[in-house]
């Protein structure tokens, strides 16, 4: 429970809890683009 204080209190603790969430974001959207690129490859190389 000091952990999560400690995370929401500080300044430390919510710009690491606004990069974590910025990095899981990225991710998502790194997933959906390059699925969405890939599949756009397959249909023109047939």
């Amino acid at each position: 429970m000091e952990a999560l204080k400690l995370l929401i209190g500080s300044d430390i603790g919510l710009l690491s809890l606004f990069t974590i969430a910025f990095v899981i974001a990225m991710a998502f959207f790194m997933v959906g683009f390059y699925k969405k690129k890939a599949e756009e490859d397959a249909r023109n190389a047939k």
